[in-house]
């Protein structure tokens, strides 16, 4: 059934991240398989998608936004969350608001199509396929904890990838521990 897929295992990978009860956003939600991960391990989760009947699956979840969100406007403005989750979804345009969104010691984690993906199949505009480097480039004033592009079998495509944590202001003595696993 639709909406029930296992999360990204990238997202499950750099989830830790997250801090405690931290607020989560979900941008171009669907059916909510991240919003339940999110929620299941006891984060306020809010989820926007231009969907209704998305929208209507993961109400129960947490903060459910109807919102086209490429051609309308941020439903969002001013507002920080401790994670913001973006997965096989790019408008470029929104790229500089949803890194914004990004709280102070949040992590954005971020996984979605990149150049190559037409040799393989959908999505195959360039416009919904990433450049080299470029989420990279998206997410600078971030520090980067991981970035991987490249190919993927199972099922065949090619994906850039990036966890990357906005530092607080006040730096401790000592610089920030990231653990590349949840088991660090």
């Amino acid at each position: 059934m639709h909406g029930t897929e296992a999360p990204s295992a990238w997202v499950q990978r750099w989830s830790h991240l997250v801090p405690a009860g931290g607020s989560v956003l979900d941008v171009a939600c669907g059916h909510g398989r991240h919003l339940r991960w999110f929620a299941q391990r006891g984060h306020p989760v809010t989820g926007v998608d231009r969907s209704p009947e998305a929208i209507g699956a993961v109400q129960p979840l947490g903060r459910a936004v109807l919102a086209d969100i490429e051609n309308g406007p941020w439903p969002f403005p001013g507002e920080h969350f401790d994670a913001v989750v973006v997965t096989n979804y790019l408008w470029r345009a929104l790229l500089p608001v949803i890194v914004a969104s990004v709280a102070e010691g949040g992590v954005l984690i971020y996984e979605t199509f990149a150049a190559g993906n037409e040799s393989v199949g959908k999505p195959s505009r360039p416009d919904f396929l990433l450049q080299p480097g470029e989420l990279l480039r998206a997410s600078e004033g971030l520090q980067v904890v991981a970035y991987e592009e490249g190919f993927c079998d199972r099922p065949e495509r090619f994906v850039q990838r990036i966890a990357a944590v906005r530092k607080r202001p006040q730096s401790p003595p000592s610089p920030p521990r990231y653990p590349l696993d949840a088991a660090g």
